[in-house]
C-alpha cells in the first residue's frame, strides 16, 4: 500500500513540476494572468469557468482530508494556501509526507486515518 501510494504521489508531483517547466517555457504564468485581465472574454469559456470551480471544489475537498489529519490551526491555515495556489503539487507533497511517517508495514487506515495523540 505504501508503495503503490508514493509511487502514485510521486509520479503526480514529477508530472505536476515537468507540465508546469513546460507551460512556461512557452508562456509565463504572470504573462498569462495579464493576459486575462486584459481579454476577460478569453476566460469566459463555460468549460474554462466548470473546470476551475471543479478544480478548486477538489482541492477542497482534500483539504477536508488534510484538516482532519492537521491538529494545529495554523498547519491546517498553512496547508490550505498551499493547496489553493499551487494546487496538486502540494497534495502530493502532503502524501509523501504523510506515507514517510509511517511504517512500512502500514495499511491504508493508518495512511487515511489521524493517529492518536
Amino acid at each position: 500500500m505504501k508503495l503503490r501510494i508514493g509511487l502514485f504521489a510521486a509520479l503526480a508531483f514529477a508530472a505536476l513540476i515537468g507540465a508546469s517547466i513546460w507551460a512556461t517555457g512557452h508562456q509565463g504564468i504572470f504573462t498569462a494572468i495579464k493576459d486575462l485581465i486584459a481579454n476577460p472574454a478569453a476566460g469566459n469559456n463555460p468549460w474554462f469557468v466548470a473546470t476551475l470551480f471543479d478544480t478548486y471544489f477538489a482541492f477542497l475537498w482534500f483539504w477536508l482530508w488534510i484538516a482532519y489529519k492537521e491538529t494545529s490551526w495554523l498547519s491546517r491555515g498553512l496547508w490550505l494556501i498551499a493547496v489553493l495556489v499551487t494546487g496538486n503539487m502540494a497534495m502530493a507533497v502532503y502524501a509523501l509526507i504523510q506515507l514517510y511517517k509511517l511504517p512500512a508495514d502500514a495499511a491504508i487506515e493508518d495512511f487515511l486515518l489521524r493517529r492518536p495523540r
